[in-house]
């Protein structure tokens, strides 16, 4: 008996995020544990048709969310993000293709006047028809990347050895994107 070996197809179109079915998030080790955090408001276009696809996204960064108001602060805060100066964090793709039955994205992360090359894997869903008639495809990635590197190198010596914060952090990101008319 052969195996069947799927293929990825990005469909053509643009398809821009529904916020309510969306999701972006990141985790760090804390500690001995996993700290985890969100962002709630931003907007990503994927563009897929005659050129080479395109994958845009901007997220506002003060709408981190996490679990403790002073530490969401914190996050604001110069210390992290510096949301005064830096209110935004972009990603722009360069190449996204398929991958076997998953899809790979290459591209530019910018953060805090940083631009650090990143590639994410993940998968991409078929189009299907949503209850409100439009055309909905889903795209979920996963990275990770040196916080250092992208401006984000607060951390704070534990008493017994060791630092607060871990170095990499995951990026999860949860889309669902409608169709453009």
């Amino acid at each position: 008996m052969g195996t069947t070996e799927t293929q990825t197809t990005i469909p053509t179109g643009t398809w821009k995020s529904d916020p309510i079915h969306s999701d972006v998030g990141f985790a760090v080790r804390h500690v001995t544990g996993t700290f985890r955090g969100s962002f709630v408001d931003f907007d990503v276009v994927l563009t897929a048709g005659a050129a080479e696809p395109r994958l845009l996204g901007a997220l506002r960064v003060e709408s981190v969310q996490v679990r403790d108001e002073n530490l969401n602060g914190h996050l604001l805060s110069p210390d992290f993000f510096d949301t005064e100066r830096h209110p935004q964090i972009t990603f722009e793709s360069s190449a996204l293709h398929a991958d076997g039955d998953g899809i790979v994205v290459e591209g530019d992360l910018t953060l805090k006047d940083t631009t650090k090359a990143v590639e994410a894997r993940g998968r991409i869903t078929e189009p299907l028809v949503g209850l409100d008639g439009k055309e909905r495809i889903g795209l979920d990635l996963e990275t990770t990347v040196d916080r250092a590197e992208i401006g984000l190198d607060w951390n704070a010596p534990l008493p017994h050895g060791g630092m607060v914060l871990g170095d990499r952090v995951a990026i999860t990101v949860h889309l669902e994107l409608v169709k453009e008319e």
